[in-house]
């Protein structure tokens, strides 16, 4: 999986900008049914948000990590409790990286 360039990040992050959380992470953390799920409408979206609610115990960078690595996704960005994760799509390619 290649590291995203800053070009990259930049231009995810205002495509982010305006989507609202799909996921929520909280006291139960990360699971793999979870990350199926994740899985998913990554394949279908390739760019989502997640947000980390407050009864959350984990650390949020340690949240995005685990996210990311089970998912096989780029973790765009972490901003206060909400990741954005990308991952390109095989079937429904719709986002291009310049």
């Amino acid at each position: 999986m290649n590291k995203l360039s800053s070009r990259q990040v930049k231009q995810l992050k205002s495509k982010a900008h305006h989507l609202n959380p799909i996921f929520q992470v909280g006291k139960n953390g990360v699971n793999d049914n979870f990350l199926e799920q994740i899985d998913d409408v990554l394949e279908k979206r390739e760019l989502i948000k997640i947000s980390i609610l407050q009864n959350c115990l984990e650390d949020k960078d340690n949240i995005a990590s685990q996210i990311s690595e089970g998912t096989e996704s780029h973790i765009v960005t972490v901003i206060g409790n909400t990741i954005v994760l990308y991952r390109e799509s095989k079937e429904n390619k719709k986002i291009e990286l310049s």
